[in-house]
């Protein structure tokens, strides 16, 4: 699906407040991407985050790493709030990732839980490539096909999910794969309607601009009780880190 950065931006705008709550998944994921990049470097100069949003990810990092700069972009400007509460001094970029262009070479790119809504990621390789120094690291997280199984299946909705073979295929071109680990988080929920009020709290119902009514809420929940009785969601984050 053709996905477009203005309504991921008001999706998650509206998400914000209720953010972290729900981002379970990438509250962990995040985790995971700040240990496993602590074991291959935990010194940087500049660093570049994509994806800020509320800070999961800034707040990890700055706990874990050791850094001179810190440059954070996102699409909304809201999320400079957020860091401002987690982070002292900071540079901050509002835009769409695949077009910002930083005063300075980074040492570090990294993000979490952003990449999968990239059109086109190998202009993004290429992209970030040149905005980093010679030995430069981008670490990121995003997640593989088996994302959301159950809306796929039952909805057909779903965004164009890499495999961890495809991001090898494309990110080898540019940088030398330093790590990567996929996994999988299933979630349980009380009822259907958990699971949508989720997913819209986490800004994901940005994947359709489909409006439903009652009788589509409906319709929706009947199924999933059906297919999924332990009513479960399926999350499979991949973890990346690579250097040029």
């Amino acid at each position: 699906m053709q996905i477009n950065p203005k309504i991921i931006k008001k999706q998650f705008e509206k998400s914000m407040e209720k953010y972290n709550e729900n981002a379970i998944v990438q509250k962990f994921t995040a985790q995971k991407l700040i240990a496993n990049l602590a074991g291959i470097k935990n010194n940087f100069e500049n660093v570049l985050e994509l994806g800020s949003g509320t800070g999961l990810l800034t707040e990890e990092f700055v706990k874990n790493i050791k850094y001179k700069n810190y440059c954070a972009n996102d699409l909304t400007e809201k999320s400079k709030k957020y860091l401002s509460q987690i982070i002292p001094e900071f540079t901050f970029i509002c835009g769409n990732a695949q077009k910002i262009t930083p005063s300075k070479k980074m040492d570090l790119i990294i993000s979490n839980a952003m990449f999968q809504w990239f059109n086109n990621l190998e202009k993004v390789s290429s992209h970030l490539k040149n905005i980093l120094n010679k030995e430069g690291i981008l670490a990121f997280s995003t997640f593989s096909p088996e994302n959301y199984r159950e809306i796929k299946e039952l909805s057909g909705i779903s965004l164009e999910y890499k495999s961890v073979d495809d991001l090898k295929a494309i990110f080898s071109k540019n940088f030398e794969i330093l790590y990567t680990e996929e996994f999988k988080y299933i979630m349980n929920f009380s009822n259907p309607l958990e699971i949508l009020a989720h997913m819209k709290n986490t800004g994901v119902n940005s994947l359709t601009l489909q409006h439903w009514g009652f009788k589509e809420v409906k319709e929706f929940c009947e199924k999933y009780k059906s297919e999924y009785p332990e009513l479960t969601l399926t999350y499979s984050p991949v973890i990346f880190i690579c250097k040029i």
